[in-house]
């Protein structure tokens, strides 16, 4: 059986000047002379070969993630899965990896009806007092990593959303239209950053719309998040980058073991911080990204069916990462919803997740039909991701760390059950309170 991989190829000069230019030249002038069709591997010439850092005790050297110092690069390829072995030990230095299908964490599985609305969502985070403290999101970017969206559904919904339209990626095959893709999932996430953060700027990376080889509809691979997380570190590190802060919401993850390599192969996705996207998520965090992942649809009282029945340990790879925050969600009564994905993470990632918990199942955008709600984790976390964004605003990263910034997070939640502070499998460190979070940092 052939299946896409992640391929690791020690660095040389060719590969380092191909990937300088991995952005700014047509996809398909790619002309890798890597090992390919020797031992069954194929490398995807519409990938351009990426630098990747190095991921040593202290973290990743930002430095090492460019194309000029990186000590590997990545590409993507197809290859029969028995023969994984047998190109390694062909080619000295090559190391194959996983690239797991990826899929939204959407979706009622605790009764189709919504629990109150987005103007309960804005009340319970308190949005007015964020307004108040000029606490809007201006001048913050949000980077909405799903199916794409439509601005002017947003519109319609009487938002007046900001889009730059320059600062985007898509998957090879996809249609480069920032801004204007079908009404979906993609959207219901712009939405809900909103929320919380009216006055930010959205940035559009339709990466569930992939048309790599073996993928299913409004899902991706692995590699596709990859390729969209490189090309912002690019953009982050250029003269013409214009934001204060930078946000990314991931409102996906992996449902189900059986999508990744199996236990103890060494390139497995699930709990494996040596994963080439594992090792640029924390790159793109040590440049001054808050990164927030969804926690999943697994939880034991109702679990997603592509959970396939698991519901321990199901919080895995960069949803588990140590340098994320990772949202479970509960309706607007500060009640956990039975799906939300419950603690620990998976043995060899960070245990602690979720980290916190945010809003969900609620009438929102209605982004899938009139009084539909907004559900799954994946709304939980651009609510989330909104209040970042929110922060933000007057609170730069050279101030506070993503780190810094998302232990005040924890720090300040309500806990949940209260009184009791703590994390807790169900909810980590409580229910997210942005304006505690402001009053902290003298906002």
């Amino acid at each position: 059986m052939r299946v896409s991989v992640i391929v690791t190829m020690p660095a040389h000069a060719p590969l380092r000047a191909q990937s300088s230019n991995a952005f700014s030249m047509e996809a398909l002038a790619f002309n890798i002379t890597e090992p390919t069709k020797r031992g069954d591997l194929v490398l995807d010439p519409s990938f351009p070969p990426l630098p990747l850092a190095a991921r040593t005790v202290e973290g990743v050297s930002l430095a090492a993630a460019t194309a000029r110092d990186a000590p590997v690069f990545v590409a993507r390829g197809t290859i029969d899965a028995d023969r994984i072995d047998d190109v390694k030990a062909a080619h000295r230095g090559v190391q194959i990896f996983a690239d797991p299908e990826i899929g939204l964490f959407q979706k009622p599985h605790c009764g189709p009806n919504p629990v109150g609305t987005h103007v309960d969502v804005a009340r319970q985070l308190d949005v007015q007092a964020l307004k108040g403290k000029r606490l809007t999101g201006r001048g913050v970017a949000v980077a909405i990593m799903d199916t794409g969206i439509n601005i002017a559904h947003l519109r319609a919904a009487g938002l007046r959303p900001r889009l730059d339209r320059k600062v985007f990626w898509a998957p090879p095959g996809v249609a480069h239209t920032p801004g204007a893709y079908a009404v979906d999932h993609g959207t219901m996430c712009a939405f809900d950053a909103l929320i919380a953060a009216p006055a930010c700027t959205l940035l559009d990376f339709p990466i569930l719309r992939s048309r790599t080889p073996g993928g299913s509809v409004m899902a991706g691979f692995l590699s596709d998040a990859l390729l969209a997380f490189s090309y912002l570190l690019t953009q982050k590190a250029t003269p013409e980058w214009k934001y204060k802060a930078l946000v990314i919401n991931n409102s996906w993850g992996m449902y189900h073991p059986s999508w990744d390599f199996a236990p103890g192969h060494p390139g497995r996705y699930s709990d494996n911080l040596n994963h080439p996207f594992n090792i640029i998520v924390g790159t793109l965090a040590r440049a001054g990204a808050d990164i927030l992942f969804a926690a999943g649809n697994c939880g034991a009282n109702c679990p997603d069916q592509r959970c396939q029945g698991v519901t321990r340990r199901t919080i895995t790879g960069a949803n588990a990462h140590p340098d994320v925050l990772t949202l479970a969600g509960c309706d607007i009564h500060d009640i956990r919803v039975g799906y939300s994905s419950q603690g620990p993470a998976i043995p060899g990632m960070a245990p602690n997740k979720p980290d916190l918990t945010a809003y969900t199942h609620f009438r929102g955008s209605q982004a899938f039909g009139q009084g539909t709600p907004d559900s799954g984790t994946s709304t939980a976390c651009p609510v989330a991701a909104g209040c970042v964004a929110a922060i933000r605003t007057r609170l730069a990263p050279g101030n506070a760390t993503p780190d810094d910034l998302f232990v005040q997070f924890r720090a300040n939640a309500a806990p949940k059950p209260s009184p009791r502070p703590g994390w807790n499998h169900d909810y980590g460190a409580g229910i997210i309170r942005p304006v505690a979070v402001a009053n902290h940092y003298g906002l």
